[in-house]
């Protein structure tokens, strides 16, 4: 357990480690493609540990510098795995890694830890069926553990319900153009968190590899493609970055992030926009962030696009004049924990009043009081809820060690140290 003190203004510059969601792709691309990448500024965590050990399993070799991941790839030509493939509690990795091992030819098994074996993933196990690719949950429940049969993956015209992750998309679209024909993806319903997508298209691009976005109701990859072995730098993740926005928000202070783009494709690099309608100021160069805090003022907004933020947003609502209202949120159950009812739990204890839906938070700020914070085993309730700390005298994380899953040192950084 550790002690968040409050402090008066939080200032200062912080440089914001690599993406999660960039690195993990970039592992799995690199993998595919022929010869050495050379991935620069890769974020080192839990998650990322899982995929290259995964990786490895397949035949990969990976050899970790500091700053960078040297992967040998080896133009699709994947080995069987010897023994079951285990990813802990990566979502990333569980579900990019079930299409990318319908590739070889042989038989694999992916399990993950006890909360893993609780995260569906029947919708894409679905969709590789319809491909003639034999992928069963050991429980029939359309959850890990998966025993996959491949003989390669034949591709062809496909349907996949949008409405539970896009994570089920990305991990077709990775590993389609190895696939043996041309691969089209129709979305039935509506697609959630279209800004993961975008950045699967924009890494793939990155690598020499085509995809064809039809308004986000179908994708189209030619399967005569190939990914191209090179260097090629990690951008810096708006996901962790929103935790010292969030740090200059709630004190009034000033923070300048070094490291990130912003006009980066990640869906959480919209969010000093949703500061700025509660009241900061924000201003922006071509490799840098700025926010000034101010007064904050409560919001209605959807929050679809940014997932990975919400947690943040609903501990800065602590701290804001009048109701905020976050919608769009429905996939938040199924992701680390059940993020929806953890927020209503923890934000209740310190002092607010939450009513939550089925994909909604409505957070009426009360009178403030300290309380020891459950973390669910999740990394981001960690992060987001010591925020509140630099303001309410008491705040106590349980569990802090769950951010290695995404920002090992987190606890090491300004403001915190």
């Amino acid at each position: 357990m550790i002690e968040i003190k409050p402090v008066e203004k939080v200032s200062g510059t912080v440089t914001i480690p690599g993406s999660k969601s960039y690195t993990n792709r970039a592992l799995l691309i690199a993998a595919l493609a022929e010869g050495v990448s050379r991935l620069g500024r890769p974020l080192v965590s839990d998650d990322t540990k899982f995929m290259i050990q995964a990786l490895k399993g397949f035949g990969i070799q990976v050899e970790e510098e500091p700053n960078a991941f040297i992967v040998s790839g080896k133009g699709g030509k994947l080995a069987v795995p010897t023994e079951d493939i285990f990813v802990g509690n990566a979502g990333t990795a569980m579900r990019f890694l079930t299409t990318f091992s319908a590739l070889v030819k042989g038989r694999i098994r992916l399990d993950g830890d006890e909360r893993m074996r609780e995260r569906p993933l029947a919708d894409l196990l679905e969709c590789l069926g319809q491909m003639g690719v034999k992928a069963i949950p050991e429980y029939h429940n359309g959850c890990p553990p998966i025993d996959i049969d491949g003989e390669g993956v034949p591709g062809g015209n496909v349907k996949l319900a949008g409405d539970k992750s896009s994570q089920y998309l990305t991990s077709l679209l990775l590993s389609s153009p190895y696939f043996k024909n041309d691969t089209n993806i129709l979305i039935e319903g509506d697609l959630t968190s279209k800004s993961y997508a975008d950045i699967t298209i924009d890494i793939m691009r990155n690598f020499g590899v085509k995809v064809g976005n039809d308004n986000y109701q179908r994708f189209s990859v030619k399967a005569d493609q190939i990914y191209k072995a090179q260097d090629y730098n990690v951008e810096g993740d708006w996901s962790s970055a929103s935790y010292f926005l969030a740090a200059a928000a709630v004190t009034g202070g000033e923070i300048n992030l070094s490291g990130v783009n912003p006009s980066s494709v990640q869906g959480d690099a919209q969010f000093p926009g949703v500061l700025e309608k509660m009241g900061c100021k924000v201003s922006k160069s071509a490799d840098s962030l700025q926010l000034k805090g101010n007064a904050l003022k409560g919001i209605t907004i959807n929050m679809n696009n940014m997932p990975d933020a919400v947690q943040t947003l609903a501990v800065i609502a602590l701290f804001a004049k009048g109701e905020t209202v976050i919608e769009g949120i429905g996939n938040l159950r199924i992701k680390e924990t059940n993020r929806i009812e953890a927020l209503a739990n923890e934000l209740g204890r310190l002092g607010a009043e939450v009513e939550a839906g089925e994909d909604f938070l409505i957070i009426r700020p009360g009178e403030h009081q300290g309380a020891e914070i459950e973390t669910y085993n999740d990394h981001r309730m960690a992060m987001s809820f010591a925020v509140a700390g630099l303001k309410i005298p008491g705040v106590k994380i349980k569990n802090p060690k769950c951010v290695e899953k995404s920002f090992p040192d987190f606890f090491d950084h300004y403001p915190w140290g």
